[in-house]
C-alpha cells in the first residue's frame, strides 16, 4: 500500500483491487500516464495535477487512463465554461449558503451498506424569492467537493435521494432544458464521483415529463442507475427511518405533507455538510 492509499480501510482496499482495477503496484505509473496527457489539450488550464487530485479521476473511471484524462480536461473545461458559476464559489456566498442550509444537499449520518454515501434533496424546500437553481447547483458542486476529498467515497460512491413531495408545477417551470442540461454536464460528465444510484420519490407527473427531456443527455449508465419509486411504501418506509438518523424535526423535513422551509428555531438542527460561517 502506498501513501496514496493510507486513508482506505482494508475492505475499501480490496474494493479498489477487485472493482476499480486499482494496484498500488503500479499506481504512480498510471498517474503519471494521465498526467503525462494533459499536454495534448493546451487549451485547458489545469489548475491542479498532483497525484492525489488525479486518482480521484482514476477512481471514477476504473483506471481506465485516457476515460480518467477525458474527465479531468471536462473537470476543469466546465469550469472555464461556466466562469460565473465559480466566482465566489465558498459555503459563505449568500445564494450557496441559503441552499446550504435549506439542505441543497443534505446527508444521511449513516452510509449504506456499500459504504456509499447517501444524499437526500427535498424539492420542494427551494425558496425561490432567496436564490436560484444555479445555487442549488453551485451549493451541490461546492459540498462534493468537499466530500470527495475522502479517499474512501472516491471508491464507494454517493446513492441520491430526491423527494418531490409538494414540488409544484409553478417551481418545475423553472427546470428549463438548459438548466436541466447545466447539471447534468456539471454532475455526470465533469465530476469524479461515482453515483451508484439516484432515486426519484414521491415525483408528480411533471417530473416524469421534465425526466424525458433530459433523457438523451443521460448516459446509458446513468439511466440504467435512475429509478422512480413513487410512493413505495416499503422504500418509503427504510427512507424516512434513515431520514431519522439524521435526527430532524419530522414536521420540518420528514413529513412531505408539512414541507418547508426551516425557521430560526429549527436551524439548530440542520446537519449541512459544510460549516457555515
Amino acid at each position: 500500500m502506498t501513501h496514496l492509499q493510507a486513508g482506505l480501510s482494508p475492505e475499501t482496499l480490496e474494493k479498489a483491487r477487485l472493482e476499480l482495477n486499482e494496484n498500488p503496484d503500479t499506481l504512480h505509473q498510471d498517474i503519471q500516464e494521465v498526467r503525462d496527457m494533459v499536454i495534448t489539450r493546451p487549451d485547458i488550464g489545469f489548475l491542479r495535477t498532483d497525484d492525489a487530485f488525479i486518482l480521484r479521476f482514476l477512481r471514477a473511471r476504473k483506471f481506465h487512463h485516457f476515460e480518467a484524462f477525458r474527465l479531468l480536461a471536462q473537470y476543469f473545461e466546465y469550469r472555464q465554461q461556466n466562469l460565473d458559476m465559480f466566482k465566489s464559489f465558498k459555503a459563505t456566498d449568500p445564494g450557496i449558503k441559503q441552499a446550504l442550509k435549506d439542505g441543497f444537499p443534505g446527508g444521511l449520518a449513516n452510509l449504506d451498506h456499500y459504504g456509499r454515501k447517501i444524499l437526500v434533496l427535498f424539492a420542494a424546500n427551494w425558496d425561490q424569492s432567496r436564490y436560484t437553481l444555479v445555487d442549488i447547483l453551485r451549493a451541490i458542486l461546492l459540498s462534493l467537493e468537499a466530500m470527495i476529498e475522502d479517499p474512501e467515497l472516491q471508491v464507494n460512491g454517493f446513492v441520491l435521494i430526491i423527494d418531490w413531495s409538494n414540488f409544484t408545477f409553478k417551481q418545475a417551470s423553472k427546470l428549463t432544458p438548459s438548466m436541466l442540461r447545466l447539471a447534468i454536464e456539471g454532475l455526470q460528465d465533469s465530476f469524479p464521483a461515482r453515483f451508484g444510484g439516484i432515486h426519484f420519490v414521491n415525483q408528480p407527473w411533471y417530473i416524469h415529463a421534465l425526466y424525458t427531456v433530459i433523457r438523451p443527455f443521460l448516459k446509458e449508465k446513468t439511466r440504467k442507475r435512475t429509478q422512480f419509486k413513487g410512493k413505495n411504501k416499503s422504500l418509503m418506509l427504510c427512507y424516512y427511518s434513515a431520514i431519522d438518523a439524521l435526527n430532524l424535526k419530522s414536521q420540518s423535513v420528514v413529513d412531505p405533507t408539512v414541507l418547508k422551509r426551516m425557521d430560526k428555531n429549527e436551524e439548530e438542527n440542520m446537519q449541512p455538510l459544510l460549516s457555515l460561517d
